[in-house]
């Protein structure tokens, strides 16, 4: 068969690994789905998280060349066949040694970096339940139960909330990303219900969504997926803190107005992905309501804020947003991807759809069919992702979210603090969630070109020393150095440490290039 495909070509000149395989018989592939081979590679696996977990060091990130990684990757690949199950023990053992060596350390006090959270355990238990039983989760007949599920914890979550009982949704989505391009879809469904089947050409405006300076590039993309444009964004301006000013928002809207631009949407965010900074979004609703404009919040940080009665009120105004998107992969601290999608409105996100499918959905609805939600969303096939959600909060209820969370807060605005009496530092601002940005500053004065490449660089020597992990940030051109702070265990020692860190590292930087705008 293999020559027949492949007639001009001599088999000797083949890889080896596209070479026909030897047949091992379907009782052999049966025999790769018994409980006992599963329950010794589960266990083999689960003693090595054991040791994963208990590791307390401080080793923010392992990062690898990639041409190690490739070779130990190539070299597990291509290694040949064989039906010795000892080897298939060695070769797993190999793999999930890999995974973890070559990763993020989330659940070490040096990862201070990025958004990833290091999930409860018990999350991971359900996830894997998820993994082997499979259960699509956008129709009720094939999981039943997640979707019985995302209505439960879609009330549970409304408590705190507050939108219309009776009229709003959630479902979940793989990511926030997905979340916002599903929400701002709905927004201009609303605005343009003739775009889904003729497309914006037809418009006789120029659609635009207004957001802020720092929205997250997804809203960016998004902008040039659903053919509005990047160019019709709508850009407002933000205070020192990152946040939208009401009063520029007011003249950026009017200006927008002037030009032609019909304004159909709002992107606040709750919690931005740079600066954790959270918008005046009772003022945005007050715009989006006089304007007759959607306001969709980008919560997918910072919307988690809701389950701590502590930390609620900064998001005041949240329950007069039209669509909210909230990553719980992030700040809820479970695997990812798991977000929640919010709408004030029901009937708006079954709009932004329009389907036949006679294989998946039904011409007339019925109880089970009133939980699908593949009417709504852009999956069919989607992982079970609120069961581990639904399980931490069964267990627990919100407090062990909530409690968390506070910490992370708290242990910010402690960082905060000891930013501001150094005298080699700057805090850029006060910080509304677990994220804060901040620059090293040395004795010399440096131009702002200057400085922020000897903040680029410092991060990028940190990162490479291994012990910590910091990020970076471009803030009004200069580059910043960013803490987000996922780890509980992270105490002020360890932010003392970072600094002391960060310090040795510019040190050598200066040495090595004094004097020097170019670092």
């Amino acid at each position: 068969m293999l020559s027949r495909l492949l007639p001009d070509r001599d088999m000797s000149e083949i890889p080896e690994n596209f070479l026909p395989i030897e047949s091992i018989g379907i009782e052999d592939i049966d025999n790769l789905f018994e409980s006992k081979r599963f329950s010794q590679h589960a266990s083999q696996a689960i003693d090595q998280l054991i040791t994963y977990l208990g590791d307390r060091s401080t080793r923010g990130l392992a990062l690898t060349d990639p041409a190690g990684i490739r070779a130990a990757v190539t070299r597990l690949t291509r290694g040949g066949q064989t039906s010795d199950t000892a080897e298939h023990d060695r070769k797993l053992l190999e793999i999930v040694d890999l995974y973890l060596r070559t990763g993020i350390q989330v659940y070490s006090p040096g990862y201070m970096g990025r958004q990833f959270s290091g999930p409860f355990p018990v999350t991971a238990v359900v996830d894997m339940v998820s993994a082997i039983a499979t259960q699509p989760a956008s129709f009720y007949e094939a999981g039943a139960l997640p979707c019985v599920v995302e209505r439960v914890m879609s009330e549970e979550f409304n408590r705190f909330l507050g939108f219309p009982s009776d009229r709003f949704t959630m479902f979940t989505t793989s990511g926030g990303s997905l979340a916002n391009l599903t929400a701002l879809l709905a927004a201009r469904g609303r605005r343009y219900p003739q775009a889904w089947g003729e497309g914006m050409g037809e418009t006789d405006c120029c659609p635009a969504i207004a957001v802020s300076s720092d929205v997250h590039y997804s809203i960016t993309r998004a902008a040039g997926i659903l053919g509005i444009g990047e160019n019709r964004l709508v850009r407002l301006p933000l205070d020192h803190a990152r946040r939208i000013t009401p009063a520029g928002a007011r003249e950026a809207l009017d200006a927008a107005a002037a030009r032609g631009l019909d304004v159909f949407c709002i992107v606040a965010n709750a919690g931005s992905t740079s600066f954790g900074a959270i918008d005046p979004l009772d003022e945005l609703a007050d715009m989006a309501a006089e304007r007759g404009i959607w306001l969709h919040v980008d919560g997918s940080h910072g919307g988690s804020l809701i389950v701590s009665d502590r930390l609620r009120p900064r998001l005041a105004g949240l329950n007069r947003a039209d669509s909210l998107t909230l990553d719980a992969h992030k700040t809820m601290f479970v695997p990812a991807a798991c977000t929640l999608l919010f709408y004030r409105d029901r009937d708006q996100a079954t709009a932004a759809f329009r389907q036949e499918a006679s294989y998946v959905f039904e011409n007339t609805s019925d109880v089970y069919s009133e939980y699908n939600s593949a009417d709504r969303n852009f999956e069919c096939t989607k992982r079970p992702m609120i069961m581990s959600l639904w399980a931490l909060w069964a267990m627990y209820g919100r407090t062990a979210i909530a409690e968390k969370l506070e910490a992370l807060c708290d242990m910010t605005r402690k960082a905060h603090g000891i930013l501001s009496v150094a005298p080699d530092f700057v805090p850029l601002h006060l910080p509304e969630t677990n994220i804060l940005c901040f620059r090293y500053l040395p004795n010399e004065q440096l131009s702002p070109k200057a400085l922020g490449a000897l903040q680029t660089e410092i991060r990028s020597r940190v990162r490479a020393r291994g012990r910590f992990f910091i990020s970076k940030v471009d803030i009004d051109g200069v580059s910043a150095l960013r803490l987000v702070l996922m780890n509980h265990r992270i105490t002020t020692d360890h932010i003392r440490q970072m600094l002391d860190e960060v310090r040795a590292v510019a040190l050598t930087i200066r040495e090595e290039f004094p004097q020097s705008e170019e670092i």
